[in-house]
């Protein structure tokens, strides 16, 4: 059975993805995070739309609810995400409010006033920490 394509010429059911760069994946930040960091990240990314970068919004109660993970869990791993640069906290809930935090996905392009800011990709950066002193060096 061939598959139905829209007028565009896009297969209408595979619906939106979430592309995952070999650099990204063979990074010593990709590797270093618990499994439940994993798990908000692709989360968060469901809730892109592709304009609404730096209001991507998921509460800790939700992440805990549909990750079916602990509180402590879920904090930790929007702790560990946010240390390793794969998001930024761009506008603070408020929990009287009832307002989740917004966050900024840095493997996404912003969209600002004066154009698409490109992705800040922070997670490059970071280096995993040794007992010794200096971060490691991935390199050697």
């Amino acid at each position: 059975m061939a598959k139905q394509r829209s007028r565009k010429g896009k297969r209408s059911h595979d619906g939106q993805y979430i592309p995952l760069p070999y650099a990204q994946l063979k990074s010593s930040a990709w590797r270093s995070l618990s499994g439940a960091a994993v798990k908000v990240w692709f989360e968060l990314h469901t809730r892109f739309n592709g304009g609404n970068n730096g209001n991507v919004r998921l509460s800790m109660n939700e992440a805990v609810k549909l990750l079916h993970i602990s509180k402590g869990t879920a904090q930790s791993a929007f702790v560990e995400l946010e240390e390793k640069g794969f998001i930024a906290l761009h506008n603070p809930g408020n929990w009287y409010s009832r307002r989740a935090h917004e966050w900024l996905l840095t493997t996404k392009a912003m969209q600002t006033q004066k154009g698409n800011q490109p992705p800040s990709n922070d997670w490059l950066s970071w280096r995993a920490k040794t007992k010794d002193g200096p971060p490691e060096n991935p390199s050697s």
